[in-house]
């Protein structure tokens, strides 16, 4: 807007100073001609003066040169400002991505969902600044401009878009490693493959997902005990295509859970009115009866609580008692997939019982100050 009325004075000022005589019908034809094509409302009133009988032609003559300078002068100035904000707007947005230590960054997510919170376990842990937009689950409006209608959805300067959840990390986590690399060129590591499932319906996997991209040398120093970059994606698969898997079932395994559930989701969530009291209600019976077909599909005993400490403990099994976290001293991405799977029972009966029942806790609480103290920030 600034540059327009720039331009639009500073032909205002040519137009005078080039024209051979200094007529006031020149004057007004000028200024409403320059207005046609700029703003009417900036230039199309005040100039009633000028065509008043106070002037004469021959004022016109010795004050129109100078009207012309004044012209070009506020529009050289008006530009200058325009230009001069324009620079700093933009060396301000990149002391802020410097200042950030990395690309500017925004989760599309729906709060409660397990794969959303392993990827803000990841960047809470990295201290990556990132700007959270909930997506209503119902209309999901936030998404409508991506063909991809799942969440998480991150995208990165705006202009590089990382669906699933493990592709996100192992993205990040490259890119943080490498440091020479740029997004695009890390993401064509990891193909996008459609398929139909058994039920007939399209799905999007994607291959190498739990793999990080890196050199022998960027490898080794990562991972420099034997076998534990097998380990981490070992668990971090289990976290994917197991325990997450756990979860429906222990928040929705009686009606009163159900509806205490869904009451959490409808508050954490982005719901309208409406939609709330429907989700709170309607969704914790479907959910109820959903969860029933959920152990019978993936083999669950009929006390699912017995599946969840099972599960739980041997994770904490496989960590020993001589780690603090299976990546050693410092947590793994097993670990922070794990911690953001459990995460999400926060508040919930379920996470109670889990956490009174397994050997789960110390480890649990350890993941907690990790992530809330940015511990993989350096």
């Amino acid at each position: 807007m600034a540059a327009t009325c720039a331009r639009a004075l500073g032909k205002v000022g040519w137009h005078i100073l080039e024209s051979p005589t200094y007529r006031p019908g020149n004057i007004s034809s000028l200024v409403t001609t320059i207005s046609a094509h700029g703003s009417r409302r900036a230039y199309g009133t005040g100039w009633a003066g000028f065509r008043s009988k106070m002037f004469y032609a021959a004022s016109l003559r010795k004050g129109g040169r100078v009207l012309g300078c004044a012209f070009l002068l506020g529009g050289g100035l008006g530009l200058y400002q325009t230009v001069k904000f324009s620079v700093q707007h933009h060396l301000a947005e990149e002391e802020t991505k410097a200042s950030r230590g990395g690309p500017s960054l925004t989760l599309y997510q729906y709060k409660t969902c397990p794969f959303c919170s392993k990827v803000r376990a990841f960047l809470d842990y990295h201290g990556l600044p990132y700007e959270i937009v909930e997506v209503n689950p119902v209309m999901r409006q936030e998404i409508k401009w991506s063909a991809y209608r799942k969440v998480p959805i991150l995208m990165v300067d705006s202009d590089v878009q990382l669906n699933d959840s493990s592709v996100i990390i192992s993205s990040l986590k490259t890119f943080l490693v490498t440091k020479d690399r740029s997004m695009d060129e890390i993401l064509r590591c990891y193909p996008e493959m459609k398929s139909v499932n058994e039920s007939g319906r399209e799905v999007t996997e994607y291959n190498n997902k739990y793999w990080l991209m890196l050199s022998q040398a960027e490898t080794q120093l990562l991972y420099p005990e034997k076998d534990s970059q097998k380990e981490e994606m070992k668990w971090r698969r289990w976290a994917d295509e197991w325990l997450v898997h756990l979860i429906s079932p222990n928040v929705y395994r009686t009606s009163g859970e159900a509806l205490a559930s869904f009451d959490y989701i409808v508050r954490e969530g982005k719901f309208g009115s409406f939609e709330g009291f429907f989700a709170k209600y309607v969704g914790a019976a479907a959910m109820y009866i959903i969860s029933k077909r959920l152990k019978s599909r993936h083999n669950l005993q009929d006390d699912v609580r017995q599946d969840l400490y099972k599960a739980v403990n041997d994770w904490v099994a496989a960590i020993g008692k001589k780690r603090k976290f299976m990546g050693g001293d410092e947590p793994n991405l097993a670990d922070l997939a794990v911690y953001g799977v459990l995460r999400v029972m926060e508040g919930l009966q379920a996470f109670e019982d889990m956490m009174q029942n397994t050997k789960v806790k110390y480890w649990y609480r350890r993941m907690e100050q990790a992530s809330l103290n940015h511990m993989g920030q350096n």
